[in-house]
């Protein structure tokens, strides 16, 4: 079900000299509903929460619009499996632990990216893993991930991650903006960047096979932050060069594309409401939901193209027979123009479809108005074809 969306994930990529590949785990909670069988559980032992766990990595441009997925897995954990950070867990094969996922999502999306385009992928600190920047290397994509673990740095400097940068002189300072969360009111934070070349040594387990990766490492600190208040810090690694301020910049604004798929995510579960299922078998929910994350990507890209270019064709987002029984329902016409309507023109009534008001002081219409839209239009589309068969 996923191929042809991934091919034309591959055609709107052509042209891009430079793509991101954001990848992300979210956990689809159907714990209301026990009658469905095949599920495993989510979340920690004490909730009892049961469920599926899927891992996605969406295609990104550098002026942040979502081109496509490149890669999906959705399955349900094993009712018993060795607990983290436990002996029988660390002795397991790479393959046989869920973190494979991210290793077998970046060779899918390298088979789906045109070669021609420098390839870039972002994960958080879940995705510090050596094996993913030795796969990296072997398939010549870049790397760039929020760092987790206090590795071994064995040059320029020898010592421990996140010492050895804090050892490294601070080269520029930049304002953040730090959102609302857990009852505190969103504010500026001034951060201190710091960036090095480093050389880590690999986990001791795996020094047999795997040598010491040459990456480059970006602090972004918060020296003096308000009282009560957590103090950010971020550590990246990237295999991408910084050699200046600016760069390591750069580098921090590609970090923050990464939100997006944390939208994408949303899309799915408010937009498109996929955890509100009731279907009887794992089986029949797998299809669903793979159908439902292509959707969820059409509506999220929509939402943003009607930002970027919202003078652009709506041919780029609907069919021929959707845009134009799109126009004739909202103007109560048979007759179409010839020339298409523009993007955010098509946008605009699919949102008021799904009961967006449009007022003068209304903000753009956000993805759940669009997907209540996108339903009715769903149906007006099929009678459209219906009367105009031609």
């Amino acid at each position: 079900m996923r191929a042809p969306h991934y091919r034309r994930t591959r055609e709107r990529a052509r042209g891009h000299k430079r793509l991101f590949a954001l990848q992300d785990t979210t956990y689809l909670n159907y714990t209301h509903h026990p009658a469905t069988k095949g599920l495993g559980p989510i979340g920690t032992a004490q909730q009892k929460l049961s469920g599926l766990v899927m891992h996605t990595a969406l295609l990104m441009s550098e002026q942040g619009l979502p081109l496509g997925l490149t890669s999906q897995a959705i399955w349900a954990r094993p009712p018993k499996r060795p607990r983290r950070g436990s002996e029988a867990r660390r002795k397991l094969p790479l393959e046989a632990k869920e973190s494979a996922k991210w290793l077998q999502a970046l060779q899918q999306t390298r088979a789906v990216v045109p070669p021609e385009a420098q390839l870039i992928t972002i994960g958080d600190r879940e995705s510090d893993l050596f094996a993913l920047f030795e796969q990296a290397r072997t398939l010549e994509v870049d790397l760039l991930v929020r760092a987790a673990q206090n590795r071994s740095v064995c040059a320029p400097e020898v010592g421990r991650l996140w010492a050895v940068m804090g050892r490294q002189a601070v080269c520029g300072q930049l304002q953040v903006l730090v959102a609302a969360r857990q009852g505190k009111p969103r504010r500026q934070a001034l951060v201190s960047v710091r960036f090095a070349p480093v050389r880590l040594q690999a986990p001791r387990h795996l020094r047999k096979t795997m040598g010491a990766i040459s990456l480059y490492a970006v602090l972004v600190q918060e020296e003096a932050p308000p009282p009560d208040s957590t103090p950010l810090c971020w550590l990246l690694l990237t295999t991408v060069s910084v050699h200046n301020f600016a760069e390591a910049v750069e580098r921090i604004r590609w970090y923050g594309l990464r939100w997006q798929i944390e939208v994408y995510h949303k899309v799915l579960k408010s937009g498109c409401c996929v955890e509100k299922a009731q279907l009887a078998h794992v089986e029949r929910l797998l299809p669903y939901l793979a159908l439902l994350s292509i959707i969820a990507w059409r509506l999220f890209w929509m939402t943003l193209l009607a930002r970027h270019a919202p003078e652009a064709s709506c041919t780029l987002v609907l069919a021929a027979h959707e845009w134009r029984a799109l126009y004739a329902f909202h103007h109560r016409t048979q007759q179409v123009p010839a020339r298409p309507p523009t993007v955010g023109q098509v946008v605009l009534w699919i949102a008021r479809l799904g009961g967006f008001l449009a007022r003068k002081n209304d903000g753009p219409p956000g993805v759940t108005v669009l997907w209540r839209g996108w339903q009715r239009l769903s149906d007006i589309a099929a009678a459209w074809l219906a009367f105009h068969p031609s």
